[in-house]
């Protein structure tokens, strides 16, 4: 099997990341398709502790429907919570409502969480109506709303999340404008960090080919700030990137908690760790196993806890995997969001020939 290492230094500390080419395991595990939808585009998907599935779809076309909801076991789905919170049309109050929901999350207390970056069209955000909601999935209520004016501003997209359910803290991805945003769910108070930092930011120099074209829209190089996060199994670090460029960063929760911290201390604690690939979220097992989705290459890659990269399984239907959620009797679960296939990325032209899907694999 050929390898090449990658010596990685950062701030006088020295890892070392081992990248294998080729498949790590004998045979391709399985993909088991659980949700479809012909029409509509997801993105998000999260699976509860009593395997309760749930999907979110951003406004990004006049081609919307539901932004939330949850897949029944006959394969259905319905709005969720409800139609009402799911009927928000351009004009109207959207602090209460989806406006553009992006993903959902499911802590380790089996508490939901959606993330509504309120920003239809990747545009601008509607009225100060970005927002968390966490529900309580034994009643369906909403236990709390988390709001970010004054955080962030009307340029952003609130894209990804991950919980520490011990410090009752959350992080948060900004893809709009580039940044990490630390919601306290206690408090409700947030902050935004590392806004200047070349880590929450693309490779100018690199070139993001997928399909064998230069991913465009107007005319001009699509781009992707900070998206994809992921909050190691003893929420010691915290691990993140942008997608169009192949860099792979993390740094520790704790850094980020230090508030006395300035700008400049908090970038010089942040750890890169080489190139990877171009991937869109990521997500960790409970052996500290990290995950993420190679879509350039139509593959799963996992990094083993002593940072060795190598590819878990290639399939044809991973098509802009997207985002990611882990069972309890271990199973991934995988969107795809067939990003590259949009008309916005292909001179109008709809290049999508199969439904969205949602995948379960079981994990190694």
């Amino acid at each position: 099997m050929k390898r090449f290492f990658i010596y990685l230094t950062n701030m006088m500390a020295v890892t070392w990341m081992v990248f294998a080419a080729q498949p790590g395991h004998a045979q391709a595990p399985k993909l088991q398709q659980v949700y479809a939808d012909k029409t509509y585009q997801f993105t998000g998907v999260a699976i509860s502790a009593k395997n309760r599935l749930f999907v979110t779809y951003p406004r990004w076309s006049s081609i919307y429907k539901y932004a939330v909801v949850e897949v029944m076991p006959d394969g259905t789905a319905k709005p969720f919570p409800d139609a009402a919170m799911n009927s928000w049309q351009p004009g109207q109050d959207g602090m209460n409502k989806w406006v553009c929901v992006q993903t959902a999350y499911v802590d380790d207390n089996d508490y939901l969480y959606i993330v509504d970056p309120a920003a239809p069209m990747l545009a601008k955000v509607v009225d100060n109506s970005a927002k968390v909601v966490k529900f309580n999935l034994n009643t369906n209520k909403i236990e709390k709303v988390y709001r970010f004016t004054g955080t962030i501003d009307n340029s952003s997209y609130i894209n990804d999340i991950r919980v520490d359910t011990e410090k009752q803290m959350a992080y948060l991805t900004n893809s709009g404008t580039g940044g990490i945003v630390i919601l306290d769910l206690k408090t409700g108070k947030s902050r935004q960090v590392l806004q200047s930092h070349k880590s929450v930011k693309p490779d100018p120099n690199y070139k993001f080919v997928i399909d064998g074209h230069q991913l465009m829209k107007q005319g001009q190089p699509a781009v992707f700030n900070s998206d994809g996060i992921a909050l190691s199994p003893d929420r010691a670090w915290l691990y993140y990137k942008s997608i169009n460029d192949k860099k792979l960063y993390r740094i520790k929760t704790a850094s980020l908690l230090d508030e006395k911290l300035t700008p400049q201390q908090l970038g010089g604690e942040v750890k890169y760790l080489g190139e990877i690939a171009s991937t869109d979220a990521m997500i960790f097992d409970k052996k500290g196993n990290l995950y993420f989705g190679d879509m350039v290459n139509y593959r799963m890659i996992q990094i083993t806890p002593n940072l060795k990269a190598h590819t878990w399984f290639k399939s044809s239907s991973l098509i802009w995997p997207d985002t990611y959620s882990i069972s309890k009797d271990n199973f991934l679960y995988i969107t795809t969001s067939q990003i590259q296939k949009q008309p916005d990325f292909n001179n109008g032209v709809n290049k999508r020939t199969e439904p969205y899907r949602v995948f379960k694999v079981k994990l190694p």
